[in-house]
């Protein structure tokens, strides 16, 4: 069978993965799996995740080519004890993905500040399968992710707690 190639023509984007927890024997094979998607030997720098022990934290920001977060995030929901966000982005926007154990994966366009992109057919659907105003409320916010926001925002404070703890010392 022949070998799955990405073309040459891709453009080239610019990306930030942040891995909010993972266990501790999984991040040799985390780090296997970016190199795999990415081309290049990298080293994550992982630190411990205080909110869940036993767990650790990392960021990477890359370049690749386009399409390369959606590889990263299709290879690391695989394991489902990770906690992740990856976002690539180009001049005209890119695309956002959030996963949880719990929630699974959410993927969604984004404009060039990161703001999650809505269109018209998403929208339809939603008025289409909608019966109440509350189910309007519950479609719109599972298509831009707030389950997922909520989620993952309890980890990205992390580092905000952190800094008046390390101005005390």
């Amino acid at each position: 069978m022949e070998r799955l190639t990405t073309p040459s023509n891709r453009q080239q984007v610019r990306g930030f993965l942040t891995i909010h927890s993972a266990p501790s024997a999984l991040r040799h094979h985390i780090d296997w799996a970016i190199q795999t998607v990415l081309g290049n030997w990298i080293q994550l720098a992982w630190n411990p995740q205080p909110l869940m022990p036993g767990t650790f934290r990392t960021q990477l920001e890359f370049r690749g080519s386009q399409g390369a977060a959606s590889e990263i995030a299709s290879s690391l929901r695989s394991w489902h004890y990770l906690n992740f966000e990856v976002i690539e982005g180009t001049e005209l926007g890119g695309e956002l993905f959030r996963f949880t154990p719990v929630l699974g994966i959410h993927r969604a366009v984004v404009d060039q500040s990161g703001a999650v992109l809505v269109n018209e057919n998403q929208l339809s659907a939603i008025l289409a399968n909608s019966f109440d105003e509350d189910s309007i409320r519950e479609g719109i916010a599972a298509m831009v992710g707030n389950s997922w926001e909520a989620e993952l925002d309890r980890f990205r404070s992390v580092d905000l707690q952190e800094v008046p703890r390390l101005r005390a010392i």
